[in-house]
């Protein structure tokens, strides 16, 4: 496969965009698998009635990787990326997010059920995957532009480039959404939360739903799930819903003070605010 972004010549103007699906012949063409072939497979799920890609072992080794050529990239620009999955419980699960923001920097989201904290450096950023629902199919829905922006200090998304997914998991459906759909991830699984009267919404498609009779939630993970643990740091529970400006500041309770830091969309962002000459015509989380 040549150079080049594999969804340039896709349309990306309209509710969703497709990126992968178990069913099919060959599904995971399009993917370079990692570690032990016989750990990733195609299985027919009963409750589903359908096809899915199960993931299993090692998440640091067993893993599958889009595009599979290093040359290509995706080039995805819509907000919200969507992993339709089922996390067991007691392993571990990852997914490695490559980004291009509209300085065209490369930076990297890489979202772990092994990392504790939030820690961020200029390029890369490790966040806690804790709140993720288990033992139910979810709509694991992460919301690239808001991410980008409050992670990197003020950075504009424009791309997703690529995705690795890691076990553990079941894995049905990846897509990316115009709009942020309905929550339905309350503590008990059942309570939808409805958006916000400024909010832009829409369902997920019928054709990446799953069956209505299949037990499910929808999560659309934010920094706010992020921070609301009550992480305690020697005898204090964190107070501070900064984002750490890199590794060296991992502990957010060390006493030290804290570098510069700005206001973005109500949370408090170490470094200062983005600089007024970045490109205005990008999108910004919260504005229209």
């Amino acid at each position: 496969m040549k150079a080049g972004k594999m969804f340039r010549n896709h349309y990306q103007g309209g509710r969703f965009v497709e990126i992968f699906s178990a069913q099919g012949k060959n599904p995971g063409a399009n993917w370079k698998i990692f570690g032990n072939p016989s750990a990733i497979s195609k299985e027919y799920d009963k409750e589903l009635k359908g096809f899915v890609f199960v993931l299993e072992g090692n998440s640091l080794i067993n893993k599958m990787k889009l595009p599979r050529e290093t040359k290509q990239t995706l080039g995805l620009v819509q907000q919200f990326l969507t992993l339709q999955i089922f996390v067991p419980l007691g392993k571990d699960f990852s997914t490695e997010l490559l980004i291009t923001d509209f300085d065209n920097i490369k930076r990297r989201l890489y979202l772990s059920t092994v990392h504790k904290e939030l820690s961020v450096t200029p390029l890369h950023a490790k966040i806690p995957l804790f709140m993720i629902k288990r033992k139910i199919w979810c709509n694991m829905c992460i919301d690239l532009v808001t991410f980008t922006y409050k992670i990197f200090r003020g950075a504009l998304f424009q791309s997703l480039d690529g995705i690795t997914i890691s076990a553990n998991c079941k894995l049905r459906k990846v897509f990316t959404l115009k709009f942020k759909p309905p929550v339905t991830a309350e503590e008990d699984g059942t309570c939808i939360v409805s958006p916000r009267p400024y909010e832009a919404w829409d369902d997920i498609p019928l054709t990446c739903q799953l069956n209505s009779d299949v037990p499910q939630v929808t999560q659309v993970l934010d920094l706010n799930e992020i921070h609301k643990p009550k992480i305690k740091c020697r005898e204090n529970a964190v107070q501070e819903t900064g984002i750490l400006g890199n590794k060296d500041q991992g502990n957010i309770c060390n006493g030290k003070t804290q570098d510069v830091s700005h206001i973005a969309f109500g949370s408090k962002i170490l470094g200062p605010p983005p600089s007024s000459n970045r490109r205005t015509n990008a999108k910004v989380p919260g504005k229209k």
